[in-house]
């Protein structure tokens, strides 16, 4: 089996890691936050949980998730240290909508959807009971397709296009589950990596995920990490899914190198986060086994998160779980000298 012959070690019941990381967004960059807000809220049923605006910087974050209906009734106001709280204790993941002031005066696209050569990001993806039904709704609010579930080869998945390009899967839940889950679920993040022995050892031994999966072809290869609970090896149905895309043969190749989505000119998708019990101390324990940091948690005049490079060079978002003070603040700003 290739998963042996690479020497794959990543094990499927998860074992708990230090500082209880789980995986809590996916930024992507985002022209107008008036449009791309209800793309999601109303072709994809996601809720806007919270709202960050930063006038000094000029931009703003929408926070957006699949909550079941119980849970969007009682959901506080975005924006509010209530929804602060929710947003930094959240147990499931989040898309994380970046809008930088003034792109949305733009007629044409700001921002690199990825897809094309040597780029890293691929997609994200829903779940839902019914591609060819869903994929006909969709169609029939406005929605257009990359790819719809008829077509080419691979039949009864579908990719749709999001407002500012990117690319949206829409893939069939194992079990039906639209009376507690709603319609739709957020359901993917998929990265390619080079070598997905590195990229499983960091995200499964550093980063609290376990390998519920993976898929082999002649040609490349899936591997799919969710957050578990300890002593499980099964993720939750309701949760995501980051899938790590392995093209066969770049991890032999030393010059090749994918795409962050953060290079200048091709920025769209930022980076993944997670939540962890003390940052310090997470970021201490990857600098020791060595990764590099883009921003250690002292750096900048934002303290307290940081964000690390994984294998790839993807940035990777470390949050203090809850924030650092009533507010949920999480970071705390540098105290200006006199």
């Amino acid at each position: 089996e290739i998963f042996l012959k690479m020497g794959l070690t990543c094990g499927r019941v998860k074992t708990k890691a230090l500082g209880n990381p789980t995986w809590q967004q996916s930024m992507l960059r985002i022209r107008d936050p008036e449009v791309s807000v209800p793309f999601y809220e109303d072709k994809f049923g996601m809720k806007l949980i919270d709202k960050y605006d930063f006038p000094d910087m000029k931009f703003s974050l929408y926070f957006m998730a699949s909550v079941d209906s119980k849970t969007a009734a009682s959901l506080p106001k975005p924006g509010t240290k209530e929804a602060h709280a929710y947003l930094w204790s959240f147990k499931g993941t989040t898309i994380e909508l970046t809008h930088n002031w003034g792109t949305e005066k733009s007629s044409s696209l700001c921002y690199h959807p990825g897809n094309k050569k040597n780029d890293g990001f691929g997609h994200i993806a829903f779940a839902c009971d019914d591609v060819y039904e869903a994929s006909k709704r969709l169609e029939q609010k406005g929605v257009t397709f990359k790819k719809k579930p008829d077509e080419g080869r691979m039949k009864g998945l579908a990719f749709a296009y999001d407002p500012d390009m990117y690319w949206v899967e829409i893939v069939k839940r194992p079990v039906p589950m639209t009376d507690t889950l709603g319609y739709f679920t957020l359901k993917q993040t998929m990265l390619r990596v080079k070598d997905p022995v590195k990229s499983l050892e960091f995200y499964c031994k550093y980063m609290g995920m376990t390998k519920v999966s993976e898929k082999h072809f002649s040609d490349f290869s899936l591997y799919f990490l969710a957050c578990c609970s300890p002593g499980s090896n099964d993720g939750d149905p309701d949760k995501p899914i980051l899938e790590l895309t392995h093209n066969h043969g770049t991890e032999a190749d030393p010059s090749f190198k994918h795409n962050s989505g953060n290079e200048q000119g091709a920025k769209g998708f930022g980076h993944i986060g997670f939540l962890v019990d003390d940052v310090f101390e997470k970021c201490k324990q990857l600098q020791d086994a060595g990764y590099a940091m883009k921003k250690a948690p002292n750096a900048g005049t934002m303290k307290g998160l940081a964000f690390a490079l994984d294998p790839d060079g993807y940035w990777v978002e470390i949050v203090k779980r809850g924030g650092y003070d009533s507010n949920a603040q999480p970071y705390y700003l540098e105290e200006k000298k006199e």
